[in-house]
């Protein structure tokens, strides 16, 4: 059997196709050349609608968005900022860029929040971000509640998540700030791009100043005036602008957003629960209030030594799969001791130990069903190959 081609994207729409061509023959590629209605600023306008945000602003990547929320929220230099120890190697580095010291927190065998460290290093933190790292969502009530209570502003890192609710919720609208990934891997792909939203009048005007609106180009956003201006010149300019040409290929991608939800919800549920009949393979549940929005499957391997790990990565390679193992995959921008930028890598037991045996497939929503049984035909085979091969 021949693996799909688990990386290929979805042809990007016929209207960006024709937008793009039409910006190309302009040349107006700068968001803030056109008087009114540059790609971007529709962009904006649509994702804020989609999410029921008061505002949204585009910008060039997800850890442009996470950078400019921490440095809108104006926290001292070296504020503490919690973050999951299971996130992606920018989030740490987006919290360094602004200044401040990234606070790891133990993640469970589920890939969450462990809720019972994260209280106690709540007490010293002046923000946190939450990853849902590959799309799952910690318990956001107890995080919300927690942080209501200690009067911790909390940044959703939603780069994997657009599209997932949370007792009906969208996420990256529960907490202060949300930030969303148009990377190419991601539900809605522009090959890099990021956007933020927030209800916050004064924390989207400094993040619109700081993303590069300089002179009186903040006018072109839909922001009250009289907010925009107490900001002028008062802060600095980074310059992380999203060009014309992405926001007109991500555009006309939002209409499609709630098909690939779906079909990618399926392809996970189908795939999962083909994995969970095998003694080696645990897929874990989302939370009762979770409805997740996956591109990418992840489980873990039960009762299968080093050994029989590295001979299952390299029996789904052998099959022409590529099945990650976070812990085990040589300089693994997830796992958190290859963060050699933050110094000795703090003793974390719990998420080491559920890097080391989790593993990670793409899985995207334009894949079949038949299509989602040969993977998951040779993700069961290349387990049962590896733990018969190299019996402990």
């Amino acid at each position: 059997m021949t693996c799909p081609d688990v990386t290929a994207s979805e042809p990007i729409p016929d209207a960006a196709l024709a937008e793009v061509t039409r910006l190309l023959a302009t040349g107006d590629l700068f968001r803030y050349t056109a008087p009114e209605n540059a790609p971007v600023a529709l962009l904006e306008r649509d994702f804020a609608a989609l999410m029921g945000s008061t505002y949204a602003l585009a910008v060039s990547s997800c850890s442009a968005a996470l950078f400019l929320s921490l440095k809108a929220l104006a926290l001292p230099v070296n504020a503490r900022v919690l973050i999951p120890a299971f996130t992606f190697a920018a989030v740490p580095s987006a919290v360094v860029h602004a200044d401040c010291v990234p606070i790891l927190v133990e993640c469970g065998a589920n890939y969450r929040l462990d809720l019972k460290d994260f209280a106690a290093k709540l007490p010293s933190a002046e923000a946190v971000i939450i990853s849902h790292m590959r799309g799952h969502t910690s318990d956001m009530d107890a995080i919300m509640a927690l942080c209501d209570a200690a009067g911790v502003p909390v940044i959703e890192d939603a780069a994997h998540s657009v599209g997932t609710t949370w007792n009906d919720r969208k996420i990256g609208t529960i907490g202060k700030i949300g930030c969303f990934s148009f990377q190419s891997y991601k539900m809605i792909n522009a090959g890099e791009g990021g956007i933020l939203v927030t209800d916050d009048a004064d924390l989207v005007a400094r993040a619109i100043i700081m993303s590069g609106a300089y002179e009186h180009t903040w006018m072109k956003h839909a922001v009250p005036a009289d907010v925009m201006a107490r900001h002028q010149n008062k802060l600095p300019l980074y310059n992380l602008r999203l060009s014309n040409l992405s926001g007109a290929i991500i555009r006309p991608q939002l209409p499609e957003l709630d098909r690939r939800v779906r079909d990618g919800r399926r392809n996970h549920d189908h795939v999962a629960a083909r994995l969970n009949a095998s003694p080696n393979l645990i897929v874990p549940p989302a939370l009762p209030a979770e409805a997740r929005a996956p591109d990418s499957i992840q489980f873990n391997l039960v009762g299968m030594t080093d050994t029989q790990t590295r001979a299952f990565a390299s029996a789904c390679a052998a099959k022409g799969l590529k099945a990650q193992i976070f812990g085990q995959s040589t300089d693994n921008a997830r796992a958190f001791w290859n963060w050699q930028f933050l110094g000795d890598a703090p003793d974390l037991p719990q998420t080491r130990a559920m890097l080391m045996r989790a593993c990670d497939v793409r899985l995207p929503a334009r894949l079949s069903l038949k299509d989602c049984d040969i993977i998951a035909d040779i993700i069961l085979t290349a387990a049962s190959e590896a733990t018969a091969q190299h019996a402990a």
